[in-house]
């Protein structure tokens, strides 16, 4: 009985912990297109000056897409076959608890006390980061790979949280094409 108290508070911890890392992706590509034909890539700077996040970030998030693009075989080239642009967003939730324990004497349960009980104010930030790769000739959109995630906070944690969020978008590039 103690192993099975012991094993599932482990288990809520660890869906705890992997629940705050957590990467909601999805894509979408032209069912047109020939993936097995690009093998060069360069950033499209026009797109990616519209992302309205600092040139701190930015540059995290090219590292990283330049990182998994030369993992999946790709060659960063003057001359190439895709254009790597990104776009972003951001949202700040806040959540506000309101915690209630009673009131003083007359209304409450607990004599020595008085007030309205107090409220917990949480705020997370979210961001949703888009990783558009645009055919070079035809100046066309073949791919695009979407990532929400929590963003981290700390600034040493900043690349590293990134890196997760770029490497699970393109996890889903090539699209494996339906037959």
């Amino acid at each position: 009985m103690k192993i099975l108290k012991i094993t599932s508070v482990l288990l809520l911890f660890v869906g705890v912990l992997t629940s705050c890392s957590s990467v909601r992706v999805a894509s979408d590509y032209d069912r047109e297109a020939n993936f097995n034909e690009y093998q060069t890539f360069a950033f499209f700077k026009p797109g990616i000056d519209k992302a309205e996040i600092s040139d701190l970030d930015k540059k995290r998030i090219l590292r990283a897409i330049e990182s998994e693009m030369q993992a999946k075989g790709f060659a960063k080239s003057e001359n190439p076959d895709l254009l790597v642009s990104i776009f972003t967003k951001t949202n700040e939730n806040i959540n506000i608890y309101q915690n209630n324990y009673g009131w003083g004497y007359g209304w409450g349960w607990h004599p020595w006390y008085w007030g309205s009980g107090y409220n917990t104010v949480t705020r997370t930030s979210e961001g949703t980061l888009y990783i558009d790769l645009i055919d070079a000739g035809e100046k066309e959109l073949v791919w695009q790979g979407m990532g929400t995630a929590a963003l981290a906070e700390e600034v040493n944690k900043k690349q590293e949280r990134i890196n997760e969020i770029v490497q699970k978008i393109m996890e889903k590039y090539p699209p494996t094409m339906e037959k």
